[in-house]
Order: structure tokens, then sequence, then C-alpha cells
């Protein structure tokens, strides 16, 4: 594996007399995050009404959870392939249209079977999004301010998270509290569902409002107008002609990525495919997503009242976007190995904290407050350590970390291994809890512990280097 540079180059050369468009598109690009992370946690709000309307066991309603996680893999898997075929504009648009659907389904579902149909339509929606956003990122991005901006994607995850949970508790609010109370005709939990067609077609629209990825553009012979769109981006001027001939010349010798340009002599794959892999896993293999998708019922489950359970719910949502805007501070100033390696230790040392005070055994129903208290500052922790660290750095190095010749194949397989590990952490959630909820997050502990020699020896810093230079 090629060792990078990881001097940046300095913010007085590196700065591009458009940076205020270039943050918009990043923005937009980035609302695909947005709907990532609302979907993640607005069925945190309606677990309950769900679990009651349709009478259904832990093990049957952790897959209804986390059905849409195998739609979002599928949609990972494709998605960049098909940006190479037809554009990110229009992917963007596409899992627009399946997401607002789903919204619509959703809401109004005929029974369990058909919630669990429109979950993985907009899982695909999703899956796309993810895919799409990174990658559209880290091509119309200058590099010395690649890091921030890609950062954009993890930005709009957890204000998605948050703001669903503050939607979900003011219509509970207006519900009197009743997951099932009615409103207008529907219940709580299918307004909850519902209202997600809002950010759909909000990202929707904002396709319409920025241009293609400048390579997509060369690559299909469009070279007036990528040099149109470089010229918003970058500025106009000599160096504008010589990023044209080096993105012209490097595309030329790399043809449209496939998933066979993955293999490699390293068990089937190239190395820095693995990377990406591994990368993929250890970010969902630390129980992150349980924070979102159950952190209500997991409170209410050692003794926390329903209000208070949403309250702390939203307040682990403030500290999740706390810890990403430290994150998109530090990325490219410090790097991105530094922070996962400070991410990962901080995230052993909290989980294993949660791990001792979930163990303990409950008193009328509650925590002990010692460990109740430990829990609680601790679960806020660990959330922190991981905004601030795997929650950007992630989505930064897959836009970013792969050669143009397997970019595209390379970053729909770990984006798809993002997905599939978030359905296996969920769907299992339910009933290792039943097992130990103390033993449950022991084991998530192990996964942060691990993720320190894996960050060390393999993942290599790529701050302050172009697309071009990563092959």
């Amino acid at each position: 594996m090629t060792h990078l540079q990881t001097t940046p180059p300095t913010p007085a050369t590196a700065r591009p007399p458009h940076l205020t468009h270039v943050v918009f598109v990043a923005a937009a690009a980035a609302m695909g995050g947005f709907l990532f992370g609302y979907d993640s946690s607005v069925i945190n709000g309606a677990v309950e009404a769900v679990r009651d309307r349709y009478d259904v066991g832990p093990a049957a309603l952790a897959q209804v959870i986390a059905i849409a996680l195998i739609g979002s893999a599928a949609g990972a898997t494709l998605a960049g392939r098909l940006a190479d075929r037809i554009g990110h504009i229009r992917c963007m648009r596409i899992a627009a249209a399946l997401f607002t659907v789903s919204s619509i389904g959703s809401a109004v579902p005929f029974g369990l079977w058909d919630l669990s149909l429109w979950r993985v339509i907009g899982g695909l929606g999703i899956g796309m999004a993810s895919v799409i956003g990174p990658a559209y990122i880290a091509e119309v991005a200058p590099p010395a301010y690649r890091g921030r901006l890609a950062a954009f994607q993890q930005a709009a995850i957890v204000l998605g998270i948050a703001v669903s949970q503050l939607v979900n508790w003011l219509i509970l609010t207006l519900a009197d509290d009743d997951q099932r109370g009615r409103l207008a005709g529907l219940e709580a939990w299918q307004w909850m569902l519902g209202v997600m067609v809002v950010p759909a077609l909000v990202y929707g629209i904002l396709s319409f409002t920025i241009p293609e990825s400048p390579r997509h553009l060369i690559a299909r012979g469009a070279t007036d107008e990528a040099r149109r769109v470089l010229a918003r981006l970058e500025g106009e001027g000599p160096a504008l002609d010589a990023r044209i001939t080096e993105i012209r010349e490097h595309m030329s010798r790399d043809r449209r990525s496939a998933f066979r340009d993955l293999r490699g002599r390293a068990a089937g794959l190239r190395g820095i495919a693995w990377v990406g892999i591994g990368l993929a896993l250890f970010q969902q293999l630390v129980g992150i997503n349980v924070a979102f998708y159950y952190s209500a019922t997991l409170w209410q489950s050692v003794g926390i009242d329903p209000s208070s359970s949403f309250l702390y719910s939203f307040t682990t949502s403030l500290i999740n976007i706390v810890g990403t805007v430290v994150a998109m501070l530090l990325v490219d100033r410090v790097g991105r190995k530094p922070l996962i390696l400070a991410g990962s230790a901080g995230m052993t040392l909290s989980l294993g904290c949660e791990a001792w005070a979930f163990s303990a055994d409950l008193v009328d129903g509650r925590l002990p407050h010692a460990q109740g208290l430990v829990a609680l500052v601790a679960a806020h922790v660990f959330v922190l350590c991981f905004a601030s660290s795997w929650g950007v750095v992630l989505w930064v190095m897959l836009g970013e970390m792969f050669p143009a010749s397997i970019r595209a194949a390379a970053l729909g397989v770990s984006s798809s291994v993002v997905w599939v590990a978030n359905w296996a952490i969920t769907a299992s959630f339910p009933s290792l809890s039943d097992w130990s909820l103390g033993g449950t997050y022991l084991i998530y502990a192990a996964f942060a512990l691990l993720s320190l020699p894996f960050a060390a020896k393999c993942v290599r810093e790529t701050r302050g280097r172009t697309l071009e230079e990563m092959g």
C-alpha cells in the first residue's frame, strides 16, 4: 500500500475563491445523510407502538426495525456503479423518490408486512444516498477543505437524528405522551414516520440546484460544462486548465471500476478494499445505532419514565452534534488517523463503564442510583467519542481513500458493509439484551478495543492529497 504524505497545503494557497458556493454544494449533497440520520432515529419513537398494535415479540419487532438496513445494503452496493453510468445527481433524485414513497407508505400501512416493505424501499434510497453523498463531495471539494466538507455527511446524519427525536417528542406531546394516541385520524407513531416525507422532498429539490461532478462530466465528454463547474468550485485561472488536464489524463488511464477490480492476493481482495471493509465494520460493531434505534426503550427497561427516556435520547443527539462539530474542526488539522485512535480509546472506556453499570441487578425495576448515573454519563461520553472520531472519519475516508480505478466499486462494497453490520447490531440487540444487557455492552467494548490495533496498523493518513494522488 502506498504511503501518503500528511502535510496539507496551506490555507492561504488552497482557499478557493468561491468557497461559499462549494459549501452550499457539499451541504446539499449531504442532505442524503440527513435522511439516513432521520430514518435511523425516527423509528425509535414508534417501537413500542408497533409492538402493541401488531402484537409482535422482540425478535419479530427487531426484524421490522432492522429490515430497512437490508434495503440500504443493496442500495449502497448498487449506487457507486450506477453513479458511474448515469451521474451522481440522477442517483440523488432516485434516492429522494424512493424515500418519499417509503415515507408515505410507512405512515399508512395495511399491516406489518407492508410496513416492512415500505421500510425496505426507503432503505434502498438511504443506501444510495450514503454512497453518493461522500463520493460526490470528495469529487467537488478542493483538497485543503475536503475533510471538513466531507464531514458534512456525518453532520447531516447527526442533525437528522436530533431533528427526528425533537419531532417525535413534539408529536408525542400533542398525543398526550401516548405513541398510539390519535391526531387528525392517525396514530402518533404514524405521524412520526409520515413526517419523513418533508426532508425527502427537500433532498429531491436540492438535487436540481447543484451541478454534476466535474469528473463525471469529463468522463462523458462534456469538457466545457466540466470547466464551468470547476470554475465555480475552484476559480478561474491557469490552475483550472491544469486541473482539467490532470483529471482527463488520470481518467484516460482508468476504466470504469467493477467489483472484479477489487480482487487481490490478500484473502481474495486488494488490501485497500479490506481496510475500507474494516473501517465500515468497526464503525458499526461498537453498537452506536443501539443508542438511536433503541435508546427510549433501553432507558425505560431500567426504570426511566417515558418522558425522561425521550429527553435523554434528545440530549444524546445534542452531544452527537457537538462531537461532529469537533471532528469537522479537527479532521483537516490533525488528520484522520489520530482522531479515530483517540475515539477508539474513549469508546472502549465508556462502553466498559456502561457494561459495568448495566450488569447491576435492578431494584424495584430501576438501576441503583450509582450505576444509573454512570450509565447515563457513560452513554453520553460514548456518543461524544464516536461522533468526534469514527462517525465523521469513516465517511471522509471512504470518499477519498480508494484509487480512482476501484473507487466506485470499493465505496459501494464498504458502504454496504456499514449497512449489513448495522442490521446485525440492530436485529440482535433485543435478544442480546434479554440475555444480558451488561454482557451486550461488554461485546461492544471489545469491538472498540479491537479497533485500536486495526487503526494503528492498517489505516493510512489521507489528508491534503488530491483524489488523483490516491492511486
